[in-house]
């Protein structure tokens, strides 16, 4: 018990810790005391090592990441001995990553090299992800081949494994990719990751075209697999398998495996599915509570909706998942307002969006959060052509991220792109996203008038 005690007042002194460094206080702090103390010439006073790595995590958490970085330097100049120096070098490598600048990230992740600490095997793993978005697939590979042989048991073994799965792929390096499916199938069986291994072997099939061997491999995952906790769910695969088979002209079988995909609303192939066998390429409608589905901030939605070219109902669909509605919601990782926009993606939009001199507090304004936002929607839909699920995927893990899983679907369907989705959060995400986007057009006319 006393060993229980004392796990929950750990969790509870990290959990206050964090959300200390992610308050509007606290950054209100930093931000005042940084000002004060400069010298004459601007230049950051050196401070106790402690205050330092506060300032940087208060800014980091914030995701202003050149202000967290003057923190982390002045540590690095100053105090080379301190135990701090993993988590200030990790925090610094993960602030160029943040910002998409992969070469510095991977150089600072370089100077863990040989640290096993936490810091250490993250910055390990962090470097893979690093060179796969500079398309340095086989390089990634190596780093997580690595990181399997140092840290067999490390938090992110499993993700390793998977990941060198699709580095090894995106090199089309097949037999190595398949290679690794057999091993990670034999680690983890019958563990999640043996799953996820076979679902990566089933898009690396559909992606060749490979169309028999994609048709048996679903049936293998059918027949065997166990769901709970994968990347993946019987209704993708029986969607994927139905794909492979209208792809080899039987239309029966096609049409069968549609069909076994359960109708409900909640799953978000079943009009997917619907749609390929109606040959109206009608989607179904189901019964939903109206006021589940509301909208608010109309007037602002619609202004900003016509200025850039957004459907505002996709803006009520995203504002549903990330806030409820909420203009006051902040997030953990700093995120703020109605559309949960971060700091260093707004100021990106402010000038579009009509508003030069944003501030992070200025996010809480729904106005001024819709606007923003919409200007980043609109920035996306353009990248993504349109496509709703890669519009809501890379506003969840990414742009980079979002152009990887869009590059390895082939064909170019919503639900080929959806099995490609790397990250079980954001995959999650693109569901109800669009699950609140289906619901919402049903709903509302695009002036968001009732039906």
């Amino acid at each position: 018990m006393n060993k229980l005690l004392a796990s929950i007042s750990i969790a509870l002194v990290l959990f206050s810790f964090s959300a200390a460094q992610t308050s509007d206080a606290a950054l209100r702090r930093a931000m005042r005391l940084d000002s004060d103390q400069r010298d004459a010439n601007g230049k950051l006073q050196t401070l106790a090592a402690s205050e330092h790595l506060s300032r940087a995590e208060t800014y980091m958490a914030n995701r202003l990441f050149p202000q967290a970085r003057e923190h982390w330097q002045k540590f690095f100049d100053n105090y080379p001995n301190d135990p701090g120096m993993p988590k200030a070098l990790f925090g610094t490598a993960r602030s160029y990553m943040w910002e998409r600048q992969y070469e510095k990230a991977v150089f600072w992740f370089e100077k863990l090299n040989g640290d096993t600490s936490k810091d250490g095997r993250e910055g390990l793993a962090f470097k893979g992800a690093s060179l796969v978005r500079l398309g340095k697939n086989l390089e990634a590979a190596k780093v997580y081949e690595q990181y399997v042989q140092d840290f067999p048991n490390g938090e992110r073994i499993e993700s390793a494994h998977l990941n060198l799965i699709d580095a090894y792929r995106e090199a089309g390096k097949y037999d190595d990719a398949e290679t690794w499916v057999s091993r990670t199938t034999m680690r983890f069986a019958g563990k999640p990751a043996a799953v996820n291994a076979l679902h990566a072997r089933l898009r690396m099939a559909i992606y060749r075209e490979k169309w028999q061997e994609a048709v048996d491999t679903s049936n293998g995952i059918l027949s065997t697999a166990r769901f709970t906790g994968s990347m993946t769910s019987s209704d993708e695969v029986k969607y994927l398998r139905g794909i492979a088979l209208e792809k080899l002209g039987r239309s029966g079988p096609a049409t069968e495996s549609f069909d076994s995909i359960q109708d409900s609303y909640q799953s978000y192939f079943s009009p997917l599915a619907f749609s390929r066998t109606n040959s109206k390429g009608e989607t179904p409608r189901y019964p939903v509570n109206q006021s589940d589905y509301p909208v608010i901030f109309r007037s602002a939605l619609l202004a900003s909706g016509k200025k850039f070219n957004v459907d505002p109902r996709f803006l009520l669909a995203i504002m549903k998942q990330e806030s409820t509605f909420r203009p006051d919601a902040k997030s953990q990782v700093g995120a703020r307002g109605l559309l949960q926009l971060v700091y260093d993606t707004a100021i990106k939009y402010k000038d579009k969006a009509g508003y030069p001199g944003l501030h992070p507090d200025d996010l809480y304004s729904p106005a001024t959060n819709i606007s923003v936002g919409s200007a980043y929607i609109a920035d996306l839909k353009s990248q993504f052509g349109g496509l709703y699920e890669a519009i809501a995927a890379s506003y969840n893990g990414g742009e980079d991220n979002a152009a990887r899983w869009l590059n390895r679907s082939k064909p170019k369907d919503p639900g080929i792109f959806v099995s490609e989705i790397g990250f079980a959060e954001s995959k999650n995400y693109v569901f109800k996203v669009m699950s609140n986007y289906r619901i919402y057009k049903d709903l509302y006319t695009e002036n968001l008038e009732r039906r």
